[in-house]
């Protein structure tokens, strides 16, 4: 038997030993990824992080112990329930959407709504617990319907340039959200809903949302140059992601540039 303790990366480590031996896991998560809810896992090699899928990397078992997060520093509280919270919303426009995916997707981003602030300012342990379940919710929504073209851009991210998952994940969704808006309005009238906000203030109060759990103000601030960021939208022009929005070159860079520079998604 295999026991993982730990973020999203330890448990992804697990469940790729889990498919790779057949032995069964049982993970007691310390961060929000909701990786422990997922067939999927991911490994990276030669700059490039490729992920799978297969039903052996699920858990036999899952332990959730918020008071195991109370030490856990705010610097990784806000940016990994910003993760889940693109779980939440990219559950909703992911190709396999269906009613029941929608409903738990939608309850974890309102949990977040209510609770990460509280849970990354004061480690209390009941918004700990809220932020635990919405995860939990998060990964099993995203865990059936699959990803979409925020994941996409972030693993790429992460592949080319080793960039910390969480935190690219935490800038890039504003971003991401500002940019498949028009394709599906009925999900983003639902999220935003859920976030207490209107459809075209969504990606803005994300962005908010972010700042005040301690996301950096764009992907410059945590490395990547400005020409990286381009040549990740051509990667990803050459790649084709999922989306529920065309992919052009245009928009992919006017996306990426825009997470690069940190400012509200609302400005052009």
């Amino acid at each position: 038997m295999l026991v993982t303790i730990g973020g999203g990366s330890t448990i992804g480590l697990g469940k790729a030993v889990a498919v790779s031996t057949g032995l069964p896991l049982v993970c007691v998560p310390t961060t929000f990824s909701g990786s422990e809810m997922t067939p999927i896992y991911g490994l990276t090699q030669d700059q490039e992080k490729t992920t799978a899928r297969d039903h052996k990397a699920l858990p036999k078992v899952v332990i959730y112990d918020p008071q195991l997060l109370s030490a856990l520093p705010a610097g990784v509280v806000g940016p990994s329930g910003m993760n889940a919270l693109a779980h939440c919303a990219e559950a909703l426009w992911a190709k396999n959407t269906d009613p029941v995916t929608d409903a738990l997707a939608l309850d974890g981003a309102r949990r977040l709504h209510r609770h990460l602030r509280t849970a990354y300012s004061d480690q209390d342990v009941a918004s700990l617990g809220q932020v635990l379940v919405a995860s939990c919710l998060a990964g099993t929504a995203l865990g059936t319907v699959g990803t979409s073209i925020h994941h996409a851009l972030c693993h790429l991210l992460g592949g080319m340039y080793d960039t910390p998952h969480a935190l690219t994940h935490a800038i890039v969704l504003p971003y991401a959200v500002e940019f498949v808006r028009p394709s599906v309005p009925t999900a983003i009238g639902r999220l935003a809903a859920a976030l207490s906000t209107t459809a075209a203030e969504l990606s803005d109060t994300i962005w908010a949302l972010g700042l005040s759990v301690g996301t950096p103000r764009g992907l410059r601030a945590i490395g990547l140059t400005e020409a990286q960021v381009g040549l990740a939208a051509e990667a990803a022009l050459v790649k084709r992601p999922s989306s529920p929005r065309t992919l052009d070159r245009a928009g992919l860079h006017r996306l990426l540039k825009a997470a690069w520079r940190g400012m509200s998604p609302s400005v052009r």
